[in-house]
C-alpha cells in the first residue's frame, strides 16, 4: 500500500460519525485505518456496525497522540502515512495533492495542506494554518496564526514552501523517515509532538513542506478543548522540553531563565484575565519540566551526536511574544522576514 490514512480516535464516536464518511469518499487508492486509543465510549461498536470494512487497530489504553500513533503505526505497512485528526473534514483531491508534493520533493519528509476553520471557513484554524514556525524562545506560531489571533484566508498563503514544522492534525509523512527517528516522543503525550518530530527530521537533513493546493477544515480541540487548563499545561511543559532537546546552539541556563520569565508574564496575564486555573498550570508545567530535565538533557546529547546536516531555516530569531504583545503585530506578513534564516 502506498498511502495509509490513519485516524487516531479517543472517545470520538461523534467525530467519526460526522467526518469518516467524507474521508472514505475522498481516499481512493489508500487504506483508511482507525487506531482506537483505548476508548471507553461506543466507538468500536459503531465502527463494526456502520463501517465493517474499515480496519481497526484497537489499543488497550490511551497513550496520547504521540504514544498512540507510535504503537499503531508499527502495525501499518505503507510507504506513506497520512495522520489525520478525527475532527477534520477533507476535500476532493486532498490526498493526491499531498502525495504529489512528496513525489516532487524527494528531500521532504513530511508536508501539510492548508488548514481552515470548519466553524469559520474563511479563517485559518489554530492548529497548523498555512505551515508552522518557532521562535528563539520555543513558542510556536503559523502563517495565518500568531498566538490567539487567526487571519482570514484571502489567498495570501496560496503557495508551496518549506516550513519549520507541519501540523499533526493532517500530516503526510514518509514511513521511512518516521521510523528512522523512532517516531514521536511518547513522553510528550500530546501537543507539540509534531514540532519535536519535524525538528528531529530536520536534524537528519530532511525538509518539511506546505502546499495550499490541498485544504482541509478542522474543528479543533476535538479531544481537548482550546480553553482547557490541561492543554495549557501540556503546551508549556512540552514547549520547554522540545526546545531544550533540540536547540542547536545557544542552549544555556541564561536562555532557560529568559524563557521562565516570559512564561511568568504569561501566567500573570492569565491571572489578570481571570483564568487562575491556567496560571496554576504554567507553574505546574515548570515543576514537571525540571523533574524531567536530566532525561531531557540525555536526549539532547544523543540528538547532537547523531545529526547530519542541521537546517534551521524557518526558525524566527526574534521573540514572537514581544512582536505580538508589545509591538502589536498580528499577522505573519508583519513579522521581520529577515529574522527567518539559518541559525546565527
Amino acid at each position: 500500500m502506498r498511502t495509509a490514512v490513519v485516524i487516531l480516535n479517543w472517545n470520538g464516536r461523534p467525530w467519526l460519525e460526522r467526518f469518516l464518511p467524507t474521508v472514505l469518499e475522498h481516499a481512493s487508492g489508500a487504506e483508511v485505518i482507525v487506531a482506537d486509543n483505548g476508548s471507553t465510549d461506543d466507538s468500536l461498536t459503531w465502527l463494526a456496525s456502520k463501517h465493517p470494512t474499515v480496519r481497526v487497530i484497537a489499543l488497550t489504553r490511551n497513550q496520547g497522540f504521540a504514544g498512540g500513533y507510535n504503537e499503531a503505526l508499527r502495525e501499518v505497512v505503507a510507504e506513506r502515512y497520512l495522520l489525520l485528526n478525527s475532527d477534520v473534514q477533507v476535500t476532493a483531491g486532498w490526498l493526491d495533492v499531498l502525495n504529489d508534493y512528496l513525489d516532487r520533493h524527494p528531500g521532504t519528509a513530511a508536508c501539510q495542506p492548508k488548514v481552515l476553520s470548519l466553524s469559520d471557513p474563511e479563517s485559518f484554524e489554530h492548529a497548523g494554518a498555512a505551515g508552522g514556525f518557532i521562535d528563539r524562545n520555543g513558542y510556536p506560531f503559523c502563517r495565518g496564526r500568531i498566538f490567539e489571533i487567526t487571519e482570514n484566508d484571502m489567498g495570501q498563503y496560496d503557495d508551496e514552501r518549506e516550513v519549520f514544522w507541519a501540523t499533526g492534525a493532517c500530516l503526510m509523512i514518509r514511513a521511512e523517515a518516521f521510523h528512522a527517528v523512532d517516531g514521536f516522543d511518547a513522553d510528550l503525550f500530546a501537543h507539540m509532538e509534531e514540532i519535536d518530530l519535524c525538528w528531529r527530521l530536520r536534524r537528519r537533513g530532511w525538509h518539511i513542506g506546505y502546499t495550499s493546493k490541498a485544504k482541509v477544515f478542522h474543528v479543533g480541540g476535538g479531544s481537548l478543548g482550546y480553553g482547557s487548563p490541561r492543554k495549557t499545561y501540556l503546551n508549556f511543559r512540552n514547549s520547554l522540553i522540545v526546545l531544550t532537546k533540540n536547540l542547536h546552539n545557544g542552549w544555556s541556563w541564561w536562555w532557560l531563565f529568559r524563557r521562565l520569565v516570559l512564561d511568568g508574564f504569561a501566567a500573570l496575564k492569565f491571572l489578570v484575565e481571570g483564568h487562575a486555573a491556567h496560571a496554576w498550570q504554567v507553574g505546574r508545567a515548570h515543576r514537571h519540566f525540571f523533574l524531567r530535565l536530566p532525561k531531557v538533557v540525555k536526549q539532547r546529547r544523543a540528538l547532537m551526536a547523531e545529526e547530519t546536516t542541521p537546517d534551521l531555516t524557518g526558525m524566527y530569531h526574534r521573540s514572537i511574544a514581544y512582536d505580538r504583545f508589545i509591538l502589536g503585530w498580528k499577522s505573519f506578513h508583519q513579522l521581520d522576514q529577515d529574522a527567518f534564516r539559518q541559525e546565527r
